[in-house]
């Protein structure tokens, strides 16, 4: 009884093995990555690679238990969930509002040791991150926000000056 459930189970695996998971990155446009467009120094990109790139962006490098159903699924899950919410590959198409959140969210799921998720660490040893390491990623992600938020101000303050020239253009233009 015991060898048929054995066999049972073994076919279903070998069965599984024909179901596989697209490995294929999708084509991203470099000049909207996000380490194109922050230039980090060298020891936080290593950072950003080894531990949120994977799952985070277009540049995903699947390992060899990928080929593995349904191992695979479960990871292909995880990387479609990861991009869905952050893809460090399409920075650029985030808004100002949008990227100040997902930095905010990058502190603070750092922070709180939720990123890298451990499941990932877990495979991934080189994903594990010292405190050093956190406190580098957590304080590079806050100065970040600051220079984004300080950009923003001033991006909105020639907003504002130039649609107070505009106008006061347009009522010159009336009084001829």
């Amino acid at each position: 009884m015991v060898k048929k459930i054995l066999l049972g189970l073994g076919v279903i695996f070998v069965v599984l093995q024909f179901f596989r998971i697209d490995k294929e990155n999708p084509v991203a446009d470099p000049s909207l990555d996000f380490m194109e467009l922050t230039s980090p120094p060298a020891e936080v990109a290593t950072i950003l690679k080894t531990a949120c790139y994977d799952c985070h962006s277009y540049k995903t490098e699947y390992p060899w238990y990928t080929n593995v159903a349904p191992v695979s699924w479960w990871i292909a899950d995880h990387i479609n969930h990861g991009r869905g919410e952050l893809n460090f590959s399409e920075w650029a198409n985030y808004s100002y509002k949008r990227a100040d959140h997902k930095l905010e969210e990058g502190v603070e799921m750092v922070e709180d040791f939720e990123m890298p998720l451990p499941s990932y660490t877990w495979a991934h040893g080189d994903a594990r991150l010292s405190d050093t390491q956190r406190e580098l990623l957590i304080d590079w992600f806050s100065d970040l926000r600051a220079e984004m938020k300080e950009q923003q101000d001033q991006d909105d303050s020639e907003q504002e000056e130039n649609s107070e020239d505009h106008e006061h253009e347009e009522g010159e233009g009336h009084d001829q």
